[in-house]
């Protein structure tokens, strides 16, 4: 499969040096309202992140996904990239969609099964597609808990540098590193290098990344993008710091 234009964009931005940062807007109704999204995505816009990623709670019908999608596509010339929970995380009003396999769920429903059930209408809503390999590090919060995961210990660095290869062998364009939302602490330092020191694919963090200096030193060993979404829901200017200091990076 040949990479879409979203994803060339991406590596044409890591392969001149640059590490990149991607707001996560979750779409919940409960925790964010239109005008929120709006809001939102303008002031990620204006602080430089580089596209803006929207999925993450279980429950939302695709009706108000468009909605959603459509309310970021408004009012931001940033690309927009759907993190899906599952089959109803499809929206055709996106640029593209992150096709993501949850590797070291101990259920065969989040490896492929669920991705089978969604793909056709990935096809037909005419998404560009990023496979991503998805591995969920301690604490691993709620995505581990739906997900069933078998969660991948701090200290487990084999395993993780297993999972990421087996990730790029098995033709993923991507490996996300993910703590879970409202971690209290980011994926390990250690296994952020060894996972980059083993993969020739880009790496994304995510999960418990709250403080400037946490995005920084996953960015100095070997992350290439980096995700925050919690701190997008309560401290913005804290947002505005931590993407700062990764465009800085060089």
């Amino acid at each position: 499969m040949k990479d879409g234009k979203i994803f060339r964009k991406i590596k044409k931005k890591l392969n001149s040096g640059k590490r990149l940062h991607f707001t996560l807007i979750d779409p919940d109704p409960k925790k964010v309202t239109v005008e929120d999204v709006k809001w939102k995505a303008k002031q990620a816009e204006k602080f430089g992140t580089d596209a803006i990623m929207i999925g993450g709670s279980t429950g939302i019908t695709r009706k108000y996904l468009d909605k959603i999608v459509k309310t970021v596509k408004s009012c931001s010339s940033l690309p927009t990239i759907l993190f899906p929970n599952g089959v109803d995380g499809v929206s055709k009003y996106a640029d593209a969609i992150f096709f993501m396999s949850l590797l070291n769920s101990r259920d065969p429903f989040w490896i492929s099964y669920v991705q089978a059930m969604g793909s056709v209408d990935i096809k037909k809503a005419g998404l560009e597609v990023i496979p991503m390999g998805y591995l969920v590090v301690e604490p691993g919060m709620k995505v581990g808990k739906v997900g069933k995961v078998k969660l991948i210990k701090r200290n487990d660095i084999k395993d993780v540098m297993g999972f990421a290869l087996a990730a790029e062998y098995m033709g993923m364009s991507l490996v996300y590193l993910e703590a879970g939302s409202g971690a209290h602490q980011p994926v390990p330092t250690k296994m952020v290098r060894k996972v980059k020191e083993t993969i020739s694919v880009p790496l994304v963090v995510g999960g418990g990344i709250r403080e400037p200096e946490q995005a920084l030193e996953r960015i100095k060993a070997g992350a290439d993008i980096i995700v925050t979404g919690t701190i997008t829901e309560q401290n913005f200017e804290r947002m505005k710091e931590i993407i700062h200091i990764i465009k800085s990076f060089r």
